[in-house]
């Protein structure tokens, strides 16, 4: 068992016990969240993890069309 250090940037977003270690590169989810694996250090038998998150691509909403507006 790892203790595994998830960080943001300096943002502490999760500590578990892990079987296995995260490697660099690895896309995982964490809190509903996609995020992908930049780093991960070993010191003193914790490896903290840098992680960086999907970016959130939002569409339109299916009712924004303009020429269905309310007629006064």
């Amino acid at each position: 068992m790892y203790n595994v250090y998830f960080y943001n940037r300096r943002d502490l977003l999760l500590c578990q016990l892990l079987q296995q270690v995260p490697t660099e590169g690895q896309n995982l989810t964490i809190k509903g969240r996609k995020i992908k694996v930049s780093t991960v250090q070993n010191m003193d038998e914790k490896y903290y993890v840098d992680v960086t998150f999907e970016a959130v691509k939002k569409g339109k909403a299916s009712g924004a069309d303009p020429s269905k507006k309310k007629k006064k």
